[in-house]
């Protein structure tokens, strides 16, 4: 019986604008290290679309591996999906990446995996390699969307250690693991893309 892919909505709808901010961001050819790839869309999509991006996705749960690897079986140019815990310590991978990419994880999991997915990623990267993390943000001076708020209520209905995620906080979980905050960039839906790097 063939591997049923699952698909989520949300990442058909953020494909394109995703992927016009990593191009711009990334050159041509590049290493990306992919933190909670979920279904293995984006890993799918953005491979497909750049050829000469070499993607490595991972997942906490080893019950996704096989959606990451249906979506991902045409594309060469993306390697096995991974369980990789952001909590491990080593991350179990033995090379350095160019970008750690990191979709919609900060707000479905506890706080301390922010300041793991920090250290984790300073480590994986290269010199000049970057952080890129998108999602829902809460941003300080910044009037936050109410269906982002009725969001973040139910999140934290569902788990309380989920929520959505201040900027200056995860700003300073970075700073502790050497990294810096470059850039945010407005995206649909009221979220945001975080762009990360060594000081």
């Amino acid at each position: 019986m063939p591997i049923v892919r699952q698909r989520s909505p949300a990442a058909d709808r953020n494909r394109d604008p995703i992927l016009a901010v990593l191009k711009r961001l990334l050159p041509a050819e590049a290493s990306v290290l992919e933190i909670a790839s979920g279904t293995g869309q984006h890993a799918a999509y953005f491979a497909a679309a750049m050829p000469h991006w070499h993607w490595q996705p991972s997942d906490h749960d080893l019950a996704a591996l096989p959606s990451i690897d249906a979506w991902c079986a045409d594309q060469p140019n993306v390697r096995p999906a991974m369980v990789l815990d952001v909590m491990a310590v080593p991350w179990p991978v033995s090379t350095t990446f160019d970008a750690v990419f990191c979709a919609n994880m900060l707000h479905i999991s506890p706080w301390e995996t922010c300041t793991a997915l920090m250290r984790g990623a300073d480590l994986q990267l290269s010199a000049t390699g970057q952080l890129v993390t998108y999602g829902p943000y809460l941003q300080d001076g910044v009037e936050t969307a109410p269906g982002n708020v009725e969001f973040d209520a139910s999140l934290r209905a569902r788990n309380p250690a989920w929520g959505i995620r201040r900027v200056a906080d995860v700003t300073l979980q970075a700073a502790r693991a050497g990294l810096q905050l470059k850039e945010t960039v407005p995206m649909p839906a009221n979220n945001l893309m975080l762009v990360w790097a060594r000081a």
